[in-house]
Parts: C-alpha cells; sequence; structure tokens
C-alpha cells in the first residue's frame, strides 16, 4: 500500500513539474523571448553585432577589387549574396509586396531591386506607423482638425455619377476606387508591348474556323521571332525586315484575317425570326467563376463551344499606359458568369478565337466600337457573328442608348456606376468590382432577345430593319485596329481642336513640347496626359517660361515625368525662344509702347471711299497701272509730283520712306533740284538688306507658309540668308584686297619720293655756295672783298607763296632735277657796288642810306637820279624799309 502511495505522490509531482513547464512556454511571447524587452534586447544586439562586422568588410574600390580576385572570397560572397536575398523577398512577400529579387533583368537589375526595396520599406514602415498609432490610442479615422474658416471641397453630384434610389433621399456619390504601388502589370508580359511609331500588324497566327486560309506570313511567325537577329527590333519593324529579305507579296499585311468570312456570313432565319426571351436568374443563385488559370481558361473554351450565344464586356485602363491595356473579360451564358484575368492571361487568350469566331454562335456586346479594336490589339482575337445592343437600341429610337437605361428599361435594374472609372489593374479585385463587372453581361442575354423581338414588331413582323442592325454589327466586326503614328504634322491636329492662336515661337514650343511628350510617354509606355496633359501643354507654350522654374509654375500638380525631365523641356523651350517673331501681336505692340494697328468699324466710310462713284466714272485700272504717289526721302520735292485728281477717282500713297520698296527716280537730270540729286545718290548708293525678303512677281505664295517653320519657303528663306551672308563675305574680302593693294602702291611712291630727295641731298654736297666762290676770287686778287647786298637769287629774304609752291612742286615731282650749274663771279666787276663817292667807306650803313633819302626830296613824276652804287637788286631806291632796324632781311 504504501509503494502504492509513493508511486501516486511521484506521479503526481511529475505532472505538477511538467504543467509549470507547460505554463511557462505558453507564457513566453516568441520562442526563447518571455517578454517584449527581452527581444528588443536580443534585436538591439543582433543588429549592433552586424553592423561592427559589415564596417571590417573590404571597402568599395581597389581593396573589395583585390579580395574579389580570389574564388574563395567571391564564392563566399554570392552565397551570402543570395541568402540574403532570400531572406528580403520572404519579409517583401510576408508584407504583401512584389517579392522577385532574383527575376530581374540584368539591365536594369540594380534599379529594379532598389526600386522594390523602397516601395517595400514605405510600405512596412506605413504598417508600423498605424499599428504604432493604435497602440497609443490615436483613431486614424478621426476627421482632422481644421483651421476656422476652412471650408472642405465639395463633391460635385450629377446625373452620371449619382446613384438613382427610389425610397431613399439620399444620392450615393460615384466612388474613385484606386491602390497604392500598384505593380506594373506590363512587367509580366511575355510578350512586349509595342509602342513604336510603326503600323500595327495582327497577332494572329492560327485562324480556327477559316473558309479562306491564313496566308503564310501570319502562320510562320512564330518561327520569325525565335530568330536572334530579329529580337532586339520591334515584331512591326521584324515583319517589314522579314519581308524584305524574302521578297515575300503579303499584300493583305494589315488586312482583316476574317474579312472573307465576315464578307460571306449571312444570318441565319433562326437569327431573324422572333425569339422568347429567356428570363435571367438573380445574381446571386447564378455560379460565377474567376479565370485566371490556363486550365480554367481551355475549360471555359470547351462550354462555350456547346452554348449558342454568349454576352462579352471588357474593363480598360488608359491612364498608365500609352497603348491602354485590358484588365478584366467578362462572359455571361444563361446559367453562369465568368470574369478572365487579362492581364495574368494575356498571350493564351487566343485560344478563345475558336468560339468567337465561329458563325453558329451569337456573341452579344454593348457598344463594341472599341471592344473589337481592344481585342485585336491585346489578344489577336476576332468576332464573327456579331450583335450589339447600341445599335439595336439606336435603331429602336431609344430615350438614351447606355447600358444604365437598357437595364433600366427591359430589367428594372438600378446599376451602380460607382466604379465606372476604378482602377481595373487592382489585384485581388474586391466584391464591389465584381460585382460591377457580372451585371454589365449577366443581363445582356435577356435584352438581345427583347430588342429582337421589338425590332421586328417596330417594322410589323417584318426583318427588315433587324437585318440593318446586323448589318451594322457586322461592319463593326470588320473594324482593324490602328495604332497612334506620329508625324511632322500631328500636333496640328491637337491645335485646332484646343482653337488656339499662337506665334511663331509659340507655335515652335508647342510642336517640340509635343514631340516630346510623345517620344517620352512611348519610351516610359505612359499615357500622354500622364506625362504631360494638354492644358499643361498649352501652358507652357504660351508663357514661354525662361527658367526650369517658370516650367514647374506652369504646371500644378507637377507630373513626376516633367519633373525629372525639366532640365530637357527647358532646352526645348530655349529653342523656341531663340525663332524669330514673324507675326506681330496687338497686344505685344502695346506691350512695347507702339501705337496698336486699328482696323476701322465701317470700311465704307474711309478717306478714300468710291462707294458712292459709279462705275462709268472709274477709269479701268490694272493693279500695275494704278496712279502711285512714289514715296520720297526729301520734301522739298512735293511739289514736283501732282497728280490731276479730275482724271483719276482714286489715289494709292505709299508711305515716305519705305523699306521693301525700292524707289523709283526719274531719268529727267536737268529737273531735279539739288536736294533731289543727292536723294539719287543716296538711293544710288543704297543696297537694300530686304531685297531676298521680296516676293517673286507673278508668283503665288500661301502667307501661312512663310510663317511656318516646317514649310518648304521658310527653309528656302533661311537658304537665301546664308547666301546673302556669303556674298557679304565675298564683298569685304574683295574690299579688302583693294585696301591693301592701294597701301602697296603708296608705300611704293613714298620709297621713289624718299630716294630722289636722296639723291637731290648727295648732288648738293660737292657744289660750293656763292661765299665760298667769292671768298676764292677775293683771295686770288689780293682784295678785300665787300660784303654789299646780294642781286636777285643771292639775298635770303622770305619766299613768296608763289616760290613755297614750286618748291613744293619740285619736291613732289618724281623726275630727277637738272644738274646745279652756278655762276661764276670770279670774271664779274665787283667795283659797281660802291657808287659813285668812292672816298666813303666801303661798309654798308642802311642809316645813313635812308638818311640821305630823306634830305633829297624828288618831286612828283620826275625819276630818282641815283647811282647804281645806291641801288639793290631785290629792293627798289625810295621803297625800301630796309633802313629800320626791325625790317633787316633775316639771313
Amino acid at each position: 500500500m504504501e509503494s502504492s502511495k509513493s508511486h501516486v505522490s511521484s506521479s503526481s509531482g511529475r505532472e505538477d513539474s511538467n504543467s509549470d513547464i507547460n505554463q511557462e512556454e505558453t507564457n513566453e511571447l516568441c520562442p526563447g523571448f518571455k517578454d517584449v524587452d527581452s527581444f528588443v534586447k536580443y534585436g538591439l544586439g543582433t543588429v549592433l553585432s552586424a553592423t561592427k562586422a559589415s564596417a571590417g568588410l573590404p571597402q568599395v574600390g581597389d581593396e573589395f577589387d583585390f579580395y574579389r580576385s580570389f574564388p574563395g572570397f567571391r564564392e563566399f560572397c554570392e552565397s551570402q549574396g543570395d541568402k540574403l536575398l532570400h531572406c528580403m523577398s520572404q519579409l517583401m512577400q510576408h508584407h504583401g509586396c512584389r517579392s522577385h529579387m532574383r527575376d530581374c533583368n540584368k539591365l536594369t537589375e540594380l534599379e529594379e531591386r532598389f526600386d522594390l526595396v523602397v516601395d517595400s520599406n514605405d510600405v512596412i514602415l506605413e504598417r508600423v506607423g498605424i499599428l504604432l498609432d493604435e497602440a497609443d490610442g490615436v483613431n486614424r479615422s478621426q476627421q482632422p482638425i481644421m483651421p476656422a474658416g476652412f471650408q472642405p471641397p465639395k463633391i460635385v453630384v450629377s446625373s452620371w455619377n449619382r446613384k438613382g434610389s427610389g425610397s431613399s433621399s439620399r444620392s450615393q456619390t460615384f466612388k474613385l476606387l484606386h491602390a497604392k504601388n500598384i505593380p506594373r502589370p506590363q512587367l509580366k508580359f511575355k510578350e512586349k508591348v509595342d509602342n513604336s511609331n510603326t503600323p500595327f500588324v495582327s497577332k494572329i497566327f492560327i485562324k480556327p474556323n477559316a473558309v479562306k486560309p491564313l496566308p503564310s506570313y501570319f502562320s510562320n511567325k512564330q518561327i520569325r521571332k525565335e530568330r536572334p537577329e530579329d529580337l532586339d527590333v520591334p515584331a512591326a519593324l521584324a515583319d517589314f525586315i522579314h519581308q524584305q529579305r524574302t521578297q515575300e507579296h503579303v499584300d493583305d499585311m494589315f488586312a482583316h484575317p476574317y474579312q472573307y468570312e465576315l464578307d460571306h456570313f449571312t444570318v441565319t432565319e433562326e437569327m431573324l425570326s422572333k425569339p422568347e426571351p429567356q428570363m435571367y436568374g438573380a445574381m446571386a443563385e447564378t455560379l460565377y467563376h474567376f479565370i485566371d488559370t490556363l486550365e480554367d481558361l481551355v475549360a471555359l473554351n470547351e462550354k462555350l463551344r456547346k452554348s449558342s450565344e454568349f454576352a462579352v464586356d471588357l474593363e480598360h485602363h488608359s491612364y498608365r499606359s500609352f497603348l491602354g491595356l485590358t484588365c478584366l473579360m467578362q462572359i455571361s451564358t444563361r446559367d453562369e458568369d465568368f470574369i478572365i484575368d487579362t492581364l495574368e492571361l494575356r498571350s493564351e487568350l487566343y485560344i478563345l478565337n475558336e468560339t468567337f469566331t465561329d458563325p453558329a454562335i451569337v456573341k452579344v456586346f454593348h457598344g463594341a466600337d472599341s471592344d473589337i479594336e481592344w481585342l485585336q490589339r491585346d489578344f489577336g482575337l476576332y468576332v464573327v457573328n456579331l450583335f450589339d445592343t447600341h445599335q439595336a437600341s439606336r435603331a429602336l429610337n431609344q430615350a438614351r442608348h447606355s447600358l444604365d437605361h437598357l437595364l433600366k428599361h427591359f430589367c428594372s435594374v438600378d446599376s451602380d456606376k460607382r466604379y465606372q472609372l476604378a482602377d481595373w489593374r487592382i489585384r485581388p479585385l474586391p466584391d464591389e468590382m465584381v460585382q460591377y463587372a457580372r451585371t454589365d453581361t449577366h443581363y445582356l442575354l435577356y435584352i438581345y432577345d427583347c430588342m429582337r423581338a421589338q425590332l421586328l414588331d417596330f417594322n410589323h413582323g417584318q426583318p427588315g430593319l433587324l437585318q440593318c442592325v446586323w448589318n451594322k454589327n457586322k461592319d463593326i466586326s470588320l473594324k482593324k485596329y490602328m495604332k497612334p503614328i506620329f508625324t511632322e504634322e500631328s500636333y496640328q491636329e491637337l491645335q485646332r481642336k484646343q482653337k488656339k492662336s499662337f506665334n511663331t515661337q509659340q507655335l515652335t514650343a508647342f510642336r517640340l513640347v509635343f514631340a516630346w511628350r510623345d517620344k517620352l510617354a512611348r519610351q516610359e509606355d505612359e499615357s500622354t496626359g500622364y506625362v504631360l496633359p494638354t492644358h499643361m501643354l498649352i501652358k507652357i507654350s504660351e508663357e514661354l517660361p525662361k527658367e526650369p522654374q517658370g516650367i514647374i509654375a506652369c504646371c500644378n500638380p507637377v507630373p513626376p515625368l516633367v519633373r525629372q525631365q525639366v532640365n530637357e523641356l527647358h532646352l526645348l523651350v530655349q529653342q523656341a525662344r531663340d525663332m524669330p517673331l514673324l507675326k506681330a501681336e496687338i497686344a505685344s505692340q502695346t506691350k512695347k509702347g507702339l501705337t496698336p494697328i486699328k482696323k476701322p468699324e465701317v470700311t465704307l466710310f474711309g478717306p478714300h471711299d468710291t462707294s458712292r462713284v459709279s462705275e462709268s466714272d472709274i477709269p479701268p485700272f490694272s493693279p500695275n497701272e494704278l496712279p502711285v504717289k512714289q514715296g520720297v526721302l526729301f520734301s522739298e520735292d512735293k511739289y514736283g509730283m501732282d497728280v490731276d485728281g479730275d482724271e483719276t477717282s482714286g489715289l494709292v500713297a505709299p508711305a515716305k520712306i519705305t523699306l521693301f520698296q525700292e524707289l523709283e527716280m526719274k531719268n529727267d537730270e536737268g529737273s531735279l533740284t539739288l536736294a533731289q540729286m543727292k536723294a539719287r545718290q543716296i538711293a544710288e548708293s543704297f543696297d537694300n538688306p530686304f531685297r531676298m525678303y521680296l516676293p517673286i512677281t507673278d508668283v503665288h505664295i500661301n502667307k501661312n507658309a512663310k510663317f511656318d517653320p516646317s514649310s518648304k519657303i521658310f527653309e528656302i528663306s533661311k537658304k537665301w540668308k546664308l547666301q546673302n551672308i556669303e556674298q557679304q563675305q565675298r564683298e569685304l574680302e574683295a574690299k579688302r584686297k583693294v585696301k591693301a593693294e592701294a597701301k602697296e602702291r603708296a608705300k611704293k611712291a613714298a620709297e621713289e619720293r624718299k630716294k630722289a630727295k636722296q639723291s637731290y641731298q648727295e648732288s648738293l654736297q660737292h657744289i660750293a655756295t656763292v661765299r665760298q666762290q667769292a671768298a676764292e676770287s677775293a683771295k686770288e686778287g689780293g682784295k678785300k672783298r665787300e660784303s654789299v647786298t646780294s642781286e636777285v637769287g643771292e639775298s635770303t629774304p622770305k619766299l613768296s607763296k608763289k616760290a613755297m609752291k614750286s618748291a613744293e612742286r619740285a619736291q613732289t615731282d618724281p623726275k630727277p632735277p637738272e644738274t646745279f650749274k652756278p655762276f661764276n663771279y670770279s670774271q664779274s666787276d665787283l667795283n659797281i657796288f660802291s657808287g659813285a663817292k668812292s672816298k666813303d667807306n666801303t661798309q654798308f650803313d642802311p642809316n645813313r642810306q635812308t638818311h640821305d633819302s630823306k634830305k633829297k626830296k624828288i618831286p612828283k613824276g620826275k625819276k630818282s637820279n641815283f647811282g647804281a652804287g645806291n641801288r639793290s637788286m631785290s629792293y627798289l631806291a625810295g621803297k625800301s624799309d630796309r633802313g629800320f632796324r626791325h625790317n633787316w632781311p633775316t639771313r
């Protein structure tokens, strides 16, 4: 008994210890951590140790490259990097972010990974902030505190976004559903989107239900795509390259693949007969399938082949794609509803061509004009045997032709259009959006039956009106998708729609920015409205900002791509500002202080109004024969150019001084005044710089072509400018040559004059002067020569003007002077200079001579009787003033 008791007690003790351990395990926050503090301490220690370890790694540069050269270090780095990427992918996947860290393109690998990390950090930090606010007791849904006087923006409610409710008085407004950080579905497409500026070529390569076989050009497309030389070019361009290589005659490359089948399609009698409308089932009771795998798509195709009709609708997104994306396809039969994820099955949807082109199955659409083009563009799907309820509504003259009205009229169903502008790229789809998508096709087959019956009743049972609707539907099926092609004139269509008048600079800016927007949208696969909305494009073209900040100011809010490419956009605006302003605006004239040109309000009461003159009084003048009062430069000739006002009833008078009209001067030089002669000389010497801008006579040139930078006339005028500049350069070179030749001639003449002067001076050095010869003769005769006054040519008085001129002529004369032969005074009698009184001093005394002349007065009319000694050869007696000291001749 005791042993049994002890056994029981020991077992109970073990159970108690096990229960305590289990309680401790259940109280732990995480495996190995009791509470949050221990977990935080361990986490901080781990982060600190990781930071210290990362600081010990080789630095980026030569040190890392050195370590990288060792295979062991390189393999270790690659293995650790793969582990880190795997860990990061798991974290991103846990938080619902895109987690394909290792499935990146080699060219953009680093940028894509960095974007993924940034987006994931934003999502994680946003969630952390929300959780911290909830832990602190802050309610994120409460209304924010607004300043006094602030009025929140009012929601505009109109008929297109109001959900009508018969009983309730409140109206439910439109709800724009969108999500942040939606991954771009284009990145997952197997076949890249072709945004090239080439025509669209059909994607079809298999033609089910064919009466005329598909050309070999389309059937060999898959083989052609596998060739490596065509992988780097767009698909359409690869088609053209292949066509040039093989010289295949593919005349139907851009033709409709089912053109022949649609032309020979005939409507059966069952389609033209009056049907019994088959009531639709309740949406809650109808089966619904979401197709996102290839197996489900094949099963759907088999179901559709067994049905005689089904309804189709598409959901499209065009804001974040250049050509647009088909995001959903809704298909409804009599019993089931299907929604196909076309973003996931984009490259496999060609399977549905088997049922879409079956002429025995009716495909019911509403407003199929755009749907037909979207099916061809994205999936290569074509429709044979189409019925469009929109065309039937127009034939029945319904009040409105929208699907909302048809649902209300035939099914008494109020459609919910709150999600009409939602972003259909959202995955997974919310229940509200799924319900909205199902509504578009769930009731469409019942409406199809009702409208067929009404078309027959409207035409008194005759199938003529119904047959007309089928024919219109066949025309819709024959529509082909056309890619937007950019040309140099593409901007003109948008300009005409906006009804804006631009000058040359603004039009150039509009054209350049329009081309930049189209090019960037194709490269980034974004819509032109996302890159730069049209109203912002017009604002930039009108303002022409001088700085990049001005471009940012013209955009509110600023598009992301404009903020990134603002410098490139600014260069385009600067290029437009450098264009010559050819069109003068009245507003710009007023800003510059000029008088704006005012047009007369009533043209019949002008100063030269001839409306009240009979036609018989007006002589028949041609435009070139009208009497013209020619413009003049001076006002002196205004009286000489009068026109008889009695002979003519009108007068055409151009401006006084004109730039573009050449003056026609009279040839009669005898009747011109001095001022007119000067004006004629100025006019003849004036070379009109605007001659090249003058229009050619008898040639019609469109005025708009002159101001259009893209026209041929504008290019020709530029060529004329260049030719004029070249001609001016040639004339300047010719003038420089003439000046250089003149300088050389003047130099040569100066050198010749210098040589002649030097030779003349050298010849004078060996010739004795008069005084030297007289001194020699005096020495020879043994007599002292008296200094007497010199004869004509011996003294050195001031030369007269004539003598100075003659001397200058002798100097300037380039001819060498004749050899000088001085007069020999050695043989002359010098005693004749002594006078009659030989006893007097032989030295010449001018004072004594003047006193003698004063004592002897000579009566008038008698000649003086002085001796020869009292006379001089240069100065006459009685008239000389040499007796005064200040009048002595200079030596």
